[in-house]
């Protein structure tokens, strides 16, 4: 009898903007089918990240996505934030990973053996996985709000500190959602 040896890709989304959560994501891959075209969310057109992810969702073993808040990022900083996001997005797996392989320097406390991987989204399949999965879950998020508060364009710039989304926030103030330990939101303050 073989026993199964879980490894599970972790990565996240959004730790840059100055609004919304930062999302990450937990994939574990089935080793018998290979998803063609996996790589660094980032380096992939909106529209090959939203087909991927479809066939992630069908394709891996287990997947989950998680959040923290802008409340949790200006409480408890944009590293620990993303951290409990990724952990988050692990303790969600419908299975139990034997290893945790993390893009970055870091990785989350789990209880699970982890390794970080600098550029592991670009080199391992399974992080590339939850690259696109918590990028894509993010960029949803963002148009949805963007329809609560379509004054800031989320659905442009998905937070991120553009030369419209500074704009918008010198004309209207900042919104709830806005991360207010970020220095261009705080200088608004």
């Amino acid at each position: 009898m073989t026993t199964t040896f879980f490894v599970c890709g972790v990565d996240e989304a959004g730790r840059g903007p100055l609004a919304g959560p930062v999302y990450a994501a937990a994939v574990i891959l089935d080793p018998d089918f290979a998803i063609e075209g996996l790589g660094d969310s980032k380096k992939l057109s909106e529209r090959k990240r939203e087909q991927l992810a479809i066939e992630i969702r069908q394709h891996a073993i287990a997947w989950a996505v998680a959040t923290a808040s802008a409340t949790e990022i200006d409480e408890i900083n944009i590293l620990q934030a993303s951290l409990l996001a990724m952990k988050r997005a692990v303790e969600g797996l419908a299975i139990r990973p034997d290893e945790v392989l993390v893009d970055g320097l870091y990785c989350p406390d789990t209880g699970i053996s982890s390794r970080a991987i600098v550029k592991g989204d670009s080199s391992v399949a399974a992080i590339s996985a939850a690259s696109i999965l918590a990028k894509t879950a993010r960029d949803l998020a963002m148009l949805q709000m963007h329809e609560s508060y379509p004054q800031y364009g989320f659905d442009a710039h998905k937070g991120y500190p553009t030369a419209a989304h500074m704009a918008a926030l010198k004309l209207h103030g900042i919104s709830p959602e806005h991360r207010k330990s970020f220095r261009p939101v705080r200088e608004l303050l």
